[in-house]
């Protein structure tokens, strides 16, 4: 800081005590010895904050009392780190490279306009790639009669999506934390069209491996857009509107299930006695999926950036701040591996998406018992998602506006039991009106729970990438949609579907025990709201009268510096 009435001389050399005018000072060497390296202390080093001592008055200034520092200069000749000097000198050589601009340093935090393009069309190839996964299941009995295959065969359809899942999260999660956002959504959307393409040339009964290998490239497809939600969020929204915006992209998978609930019953009606015509009817859906989806492929070519030109919060902002390190994709494993908290969230995700999964596979072999129409299955799936869909936006506001994650998440598990404990024993032929009431409270709370579940794994873990967190609880969640749709189809067909919902009500009821053992270690938000940990440590040059303090926690290697 130059005193008003002293000009400022010329710069001390690279290599001074004082360049920059700023007082080196080893990391954790004592504050008397830092006040013993220059007569006068730190009041010596801030008197000469912008060059040597070549005035009169200041080589005065120096030999006489020594003048009392503000706390905010005192605290930052202490803390200010060997090395921060160099890191100013490129900063000033840079701002010397751009003559006529005076020290205009672009914002810490900014909201880039593009973000709502991003979410936007991210949301619409995922709600495609939603509805391809779902498409055979809702009117399996037509498929099965179409290719002449069982009802298992059907069934492997809609899982071939979980299994996938499962081997590749890995590679995928990879590649995102390595290669980032844009190349991931890129490849996630283009497999997700050269799929529907492949799907286009199975509409022959003897072309069921096709239908199968289209398919499969879809599952393949979901494997990089199921990770994006939380990290799109993360990436390019501020820390007011993350939850809401992570909701919103788990949004458009939620829509692609209701819209494939929907659309196939209407599309391709039950016409067993016309094959040709059935055959019409499976191409009309097929190439529509294709050309939506090529639209899609297109627009992310267009639209998706890495990131915004800004960090959007402070904690993504923390992170780009942090010294650069080697970055290990299997470090970052173990740590969440070794994170208890996220371990037993990992497990109750699982749980309940895997059950959420199970019942809209199922769905059409569930609502055939108590009505014999296709038609009714789908309004029922679609009623249950649009209710679902409706929960995951009010989840997302409510998580921003009162960060109380761990309390929801506990609420919301507890109110999907009950839902499906009322939808397994309101499930009879003749109450039909009852079973898309009930379908609409299960879905509210059990689809709602999908974003909760992004957004808790991500405030627990932090700085860990949003990418790993995502795929490791998608991953869990598939490994236990298999698992229930074997063991609820055949609980299902053997005996009654309120055997195979009593089984899923078991397993959501531990699911519940589990979430109340979670430990609620909001880490992300601690930061945003200017606490910190010992991992990301800040040097405070804010002047204590310019806003309220903050509570900095340091480790005590630091606490020993000071």
């Amino acid at each position: 800081m130059a005193l008003p009435d002293v000009e400022e001389g010329a710069a001390a050399p690279p290599g001074h005590l004082l360049s920059n005018g700023y007082l080196r000072v080893p990391r954790g060497a004592r504050a008397a010895e830092a006040s013993a390296e220059v007569p006068g202390g730190p009041q010596a080093a801030c008197l000469l904050r912008n060059g040597g001592a070549q005035d009169s008055s200041v080589a005065e200034a120096l030999s006489g009392p020594p003048v009392r520092l503000a706390p905010e200069e005192e605290t930052r000749a202490r803390l200010l780190p060997v090395g921060a000097e160099e890191e100013e000198e490129e900063e000033e050589e840079a701002a010397a490279a751009a003559p006529g601009v005076e020290e205009a340093r672009p914002p810490r935090t900014a909201l880039s306009a593009r973000r709502f393009a991003v979410l936007l069309i991210f949301s619409l190839y995922s709600l495609v790639n939603a509805f391809q996964w779902i498409q055979y299941s809702i009117i399996s009995n037509v498929f099965m009669d179409f290719y002449g295959v069982s009802q298992l065969d059907i069934d492997w359809l809609s899982m071939v999506y979980m299994l996938a899942y499962v081997p590749l999260i890995f590679p995928v999660t990879w590649l995102l934390d390595t290669r980032g956002l844009r190349l991931t959504a890129l490849l996630g959307s283009g497999l997700n069209s050269l799929g529907a393409w492949v799907k286009c040339c199975s509409v022959q009964p003897h072309l069921y491996w096709v239908t199968m290998l289209g398919q499969g490239l879809c599952s393949v497809a979901q494997v990089f857009i199921l990770g994006l939600p939380s990290r799109i969020a993360s990436v390019w929204f501020g820390p007011t509107e993350v939850s809401t915006a992570c909701a919103t992209a788990v949004l458009g998978n939620q829509l692609g299930t209701a819209v494939g609930f929907l659309l196939p019953p209407v599309l391709v009606p039950n016409t067993q006695n016309n094959t040709d015509l059935l055959a019409s009817n499976i191409s009309t859906m097929f190439y529509g999926t294709s050309a939506v989806a090529t639209l899609l492929f297109i627009l992310t070519a267009i639209v998706f950036k890495e990131k915004p030109p800004y960090p959007p919060s402070q904690a993504q902002a923390a992170l780009l701040d942090s010294p650069p390190a080697e970055y290990s994709y299997l470090k970052s494993i173990r740590n969440l591996f070794k994170n208890i908290p996220f371990v037993l969230l990992l497990i109750t995700y699982g749980i309940m998406t895997g059950a959420f999964y199970s019942v809209s596979t199922l769905l059409n072999q569930i609502i055939l018992t108590c009505c014999k129409e296709e038609v009714y299955a789908g309004r029922i799936g679609l009623t249950l998602v649009i209710a679902g869909m409706v929960g995951s936006i009010l989840c997302g506001l409510w998580l921003d506006y009162t960060k109380t994650y761990k309390q929801t998440t506990l609420i919301v598990y507890i109110l999907s039991f009950i839902g499906m404990v009322i939808f397994t024993f309101t499930l009879k032929p003749g109450y039909i009106i009852i079973v898309f009431i009930t379908g609409g409270i299960l879905g509210f709370f059990m689809t709602g729970y999908l974003p909760l579940g992004f957004e808790f794994a991500v405030e627990i873990t932090y700085p860990e990438s949003e990418g790993t967190s995502s795929g490791l609880l998608n991953a869990a969640a598939q490994v236990f949609g298999i698992l229930f749709t074997l063991a609820q189809g055949k609980l299902t067909t053997d005996y009654s579907p309120m055997a195979g919902n009593i089984f899923l009500c078991v397993w959501m009821f531990l699911g519940i025990i589990l979430t109340a053992l979670i430990r609620s270690d909001l880490r992300r938000h601690n930061i945003n709201i200017g606490l910190t940990n010992g991992e990301i440590k800040a040097v405070p040059v804010d002047s204590p009268t310019d806003q309220k303090p903050k509570a900095v926690i340091l480790t005590k290697q630091s606490e020993s510096s000071i």
